[in-house]
């Protein structure tokens, strides 16, 4: 699918959706508790929906309604077809840790995209904890031989994903005895591992860490069931921050100031760069301003990349992102992605392995690649606002996280249409 977007004046008030990254994590703790647990507004999406039908195939009861979904935990089942993953990285990871304490032998597949991103580390660690597993080299698939996790010591790089910590400390309180994680390199995206752990504490779950977050230690608990209140997505909600900053106003609701979500740094960028920002209770308002170049680093919040990408592409001056080496093996080499979009919108930008340079001035519309990510996509489509004659490839791909996001896009002011309409 094509998506034209013409040159738009953006107005409006809108609602954030959950947060896709508690979503998947409430239904994880949610499976790992013996009872009834419920999460409250989760997030319908692609994502989450695969999270949904792997735990289905390994015994656990959910259902679904519009605002409630009701998860039957505790009661684990060796699956009798493999865990199709589609390209929910956090499923995979997620689930290759849990197959460790479901007896028989779990066969993760995965789609196009997360076929491509790298599983080892945490292969590697739960080998430590002598689970056998193994996957296709570095990449998806994943065979896990479960049953009885003893607990121990294992490490890995904390530097490639934090899903890897995360995974780990979910299954950790079901080991036989005390599973301590001891972190080779320095902990990037750390909020998502705080995130991580506090969802964890709101099933029960206490986890020891340093200040440093380098070492974890788990002992042996129960998963609780609760009830769970999914917050609103400030990833989700960045694109909408972002286009107010570049064409209008826009106020979005259901959005916790108070919160782990390491993507709420946008509001501190958008600042830096000269957008109108007024921040309520649970909400905040973005207003059009003229904006500058800013140096940031991306390494608690690599997901902002393409946003702030596009913000700087109409900044005065250069700005310069670092931190962002990880933002290569998402759902596409985002660092390039970004690149080759800016570049062909006429944009001046510099890529290093670990860093880009982009010199704001007037960029043009033209097709943008989006690569099947949904994040380059939306990022992209915020430009077309200020541009117009801007074509987004492969548009459908925002169901991964945001299946509303064209017609929310819509209500908004921006004029969008199906090419060829």
């Amino acid at each position: 699918m094509k998506i034209l977007i013409s040159r738009s004046r953006i107005e409006g008030a809108v609602t954030a959706p959950p947060s896709k990254s508690y979503t998947i994590r409430g239904l994880m703790c949610g499976a790992l508790a013996k009872g009834k647990s419920q999460l409250l507004h989760p997030l319908g999406a692609d994502d989450t929906t695969a999270a949904i039908n792997v735990l289905r195939k390994a015994g656990i009861g959910i259902r679904q309604n519009k605002n409630t979904w009701t998860i039957d935990g505790g009661a684990f089942r060796t699956p009798d077809t493999d865990l199709f993953c589609g390209d929910s990285a956090a499923t995979l990871r997620f689930m290759t840790a849990l197959c460790a304490i479901i007896p028989g032998t779990h066969h993760l597949t995965a789609g196009a995209s997360l076929s491509k991103r790298p599983v080892k580390p945490l292969i590697d660690a739960l080998r430590q904890l002598d689970i056998k597993c193994s996957a296709s080299g570095d990449l998806p698939p994943v065979t896990v031989e479960g049953g009885k996790l003893k607990g121990g010591i294992t490490s890995l790089p904390g530097d490639i994903s934090s899903q890897f910590v995360s995974a780990l400390l979910q299954v950790a309180p079901l080991a036989e005895k005390s599973l301590t994680i001891k972190l080779t390199t320095p902990l990037e995206s750390r909020p998502y591992v705080l995130m991580t752990m506090d969802t964890m504490q709101w099933f029960g779950i206490t986890v020891a860490s340093r200040m440093t977050l380098d070492e974890f230690e788990v002992f042996p608990q129960k998963y609780e069931p609760t009830r769970y209140h999914i917050e609103g997505d400030w990833s989700s909600a960045s694109y909408l921050l972002a286009l107010g900053a570049l064409a209008g106003r826009v106020e979005v609701t259901n959005l916790p100031t108070e919160t782990m979500q390491g993507d709420r740094m946008l509001v501190t960028f958008l600042q830096e760069m000269g957008a109108g920002i007024t921040i309520g209770r649970n909400s905040v308002i973005v207003t059009q301003g003229k904006l500058k170049a800013i140096t940031a680093n991306l390494t608690d919040c690599i997901d902002l990349l393409p946003t702030l990408a596009v913000l700087a592409a109409v900044a005065e001056g250069t700005s310069r992102f670092t931190g962002i080496a990880r933002a290569r093996i998402k759902e596409s080499d985002r660092v390039a992605a970004v690149r080759e979009g800016l570049t062909r919108m006429g944009t001046n930008v510099t890529e290093g392995k670990d860093y880009l340079t982009i010199t704001g001035g007037k960029p043009k519309g033209t097709v943008i690649d989006s690569k099947n990510d949904h994040r380059i996509a939306m990022a992209f489509s915020l430009l077309g606002t200020v541009t117009g004659n801007t074509i987004i490839e492969q548009a459908e791909c925002v169901t991964k996280t945001y299946p509303e996001f064209w017609d929310v896009l819509t209500s908004l002011g921006g004029k969008v249409k199906l090419d060829g309409q």
